[in-house]
């Protein structure tokens, strides 16, 4: 018998999933940090990776003052629904994840330390959750822009898998895939720890060592 709340937990099919709207949202402020935009586009030459990690707010903290990280955002990928609103993504009836979009220099932080960030700040084998954090929306999730990153991010996997089998955990259930449609989130939840630094971040990593990217800019 299903638990309550157990629907949450499996994504929609895509005949299944709300309908969304064709209207876009869009952000009015830059970054609230950095003050610079939040687009790639104003980034001749970045490069892009996109993680889920379960709740947003947190997870986008991890990455915006990495040095040779551009920009960061928060949005929904790997769902159904064009251009949810965030009560539509929380409602299980999206199949997107929260996620962040990191923008960065591939000449000053290499993607295999980006990745390093990423598996250290969270848990990778809950599934659809992230410690009390339950449904669709919160699952772990990479998605890249080129089929070499791609593998990189597979080989990523496979080696920190190693050493949360070593420690203990389970198989990792972290989506990996090429990127689809990438949404901005509404202006309220950009940088969201910065303008309110007391807010709830669920975000906790295993406390188990990533040998990826050590030594990498």
């Amino acid at each position: 018998m299903l638990g309550i709340g157990a629907w949450k937990q499996r994504m929609p099919q895509p005949q299944d999933a709300l309908p969304g709207r064709e209207t876009a949202i869009h952000p009015m402020h830059s970054h609230h940090v950095t003050g610079r935009s939040l687009s790639p586009d104003a980034f001749p030459g970045s490069e892009v990776l996109v993680v889920g990690m379960g709740c947003f707010w947190g997870a986008e903290r991890k990455f915006w003052n990495i040095p040779g990280v551009y920009t960061t955002s928060v949005g929904y990928a790997g769902g159904y629904t064009p251009n949810p609103t965030y009560r539509e993504v929380c409602s299980g009836q999206t199949g997107h994840s929260e996620v962040v979009r990191v923008v960065y220099d591939p000449a000053t932080v290499s993607l295999e330390a980006l990745l390093r960030t990423f598996w250290e700040s969270h848990d990778p084998t809950q599934g659809m959750r992230q410690g009390n954090d339950v449904g669709t929306q919160y699952r772990s999730a990479i998605y890249l822009g080129t089929p070499a990153q791609l593998a990189t991010a597979e080989a990523s996997a496979k080696t920190y898998q190693a050493q949360l089998t070593g420690s203990g955990y389970g198989a990792i259930t972290t989506e990996i895939a090429l990127a689809g449609p990438y949404y901005l989130a509404e202006d309220e939840h950009q940088q969201y720890l910065s303008k309110h630094p007391d807010g709830y971040c669920g975000l906790g990593g295993t406390g188990v060592s990533c040998p990826i990217g050590l030594g990498a800019g």
